[in-house]
């Protein structure tokens, strides 16, 4: 498959703050590519390198075979661009917007399609500082998408959406890649990434410590697997002892807690039904508690807070 985006050492330096440090990773044809990281990893400053609206200190970038910093505006007719931080005239209308936009190109998607599919139709008339920031941010989803772009940037594409709006969001950057679009975007939801994404970067200090697809890096963190249920009497003297040596049980009051990896050739929750409904248990309130990319994450970039 072809690449896209190629990064080889990529380098930018702010004072005495490397924000980004010498990473290399390429994003292939036609898929979503995530990339998440602490406040301060370096996501932004990555994608804005790319993006043509910052110089770095070293390295070389090719995005669609452009230089960003050479041909900055033969890359922006070929890739949309939603920033994490942009603004538009306080009375411009969200149509006008739209409008003008499509004007820039020699093509361009149907606006009153994407007013649709983002849920502004009742706000197409609103001044933009009439918007609230949700829906600010959906208009720049959609002036990303106007172009039919190649390529899409989404820096925080979700940030500040309601569940439904956040839902739509996806659902519309999948409708891209199935369209044969490629998308780079940053997240700081992990389920997001999780969801989204056929491969992840995970950075930290302007490095990327992992690389891979969601489900790969969860197998790799070789994080354990969690059965939870409540019993009203005492477990059978052997309940513990019917498990292989793999298996940890721990009773906190009347809450039963299994643990176990999560590479096991039979599922965990079908080995504690089976044992509890043989050994006469009744049991109640049973749930299962899978690792995921967030576990990858905090494993990764520890669990203190970033400013």
């Amino acid at each position: 498959m072809d690449s896209v985006i190629q990064v080889e050492k990529l380098r930018k330096v702010y004072g005495a703050t490397v924000a980004v440090d010498d990473i290399s990773f390429e994003v292939l044809a036609g898929e979503i590519f995530g990339m998440v990281g602490p406040n301060g990893a370096g996501k932004t400053t990555t994608i804005e390198c790319l993006e043509g609206l910052r110089k770095p200190d070293g390295g070389t970038t090719r995005v669609l075979g452009l230089d960003p910093q050479r041909d900055g505006n033969a890359l922006r007719l070929r890739a949309g661009m939603q920033l994490q931080q942009s603004n538009l005239p306080d009375r411009m209308r969200a149509w006008e917007a739209l409008d003008l936009y499509a004007s820039f190109y020699p093509k361009s998607l149907d606006w009153n399609e994407l007013i649709l599919q983002l849920g502004l139709e009742e706000k197409r008339n609103t001044p933009f500082a009439k918007l609230s920031g949700g829906q600010q941010q959906r208009l720049f989803i959609a002036l990303a998408l106007l172009p039919d772009p190649e390529l899409v940037f989404l820096d925080e594409p979700t940030t500040g959406l309601d569940p439904q709006a956040r839902h739509a969001i996806w659902d519309l950057v999948r409708g891209v890649r199935e369209r044969g679009k490629t998308v780079l975007l940053t997240t700081h939801f992990m389920e997001e990434a999780e969801r989204l994404c056929d491969r992840v970067a995970i950075l930290d200090h302007g490095k990327i410590v992992a690389l891979d697809t969601p489900a790969n890096l969860i197998r790799g963190l070789g994080a354990e697997e969690r059965v939870i249920f409540t019993v009203d009497g005492s477990l059978p003297a052997g309940f513990a002892a019917a498990f292989d040596g793999q298996v940890k049980v721990a009773v906190e009051g009347k809450q039963v807690i299994i643990h176990a990896r999560n590479d096991r050739q039979v599922p965990l929750v079908s080995e504690v039904v089976s044992l509890l409904t043989a050994q006469g248990v009744p049991f109640r309130d049973l749930r299962t508690e899978q690792p995921n990319l967030e576990d990858v994450f905090l494993s990764l970039t520890g669990r203190a807070m970033r400013e």
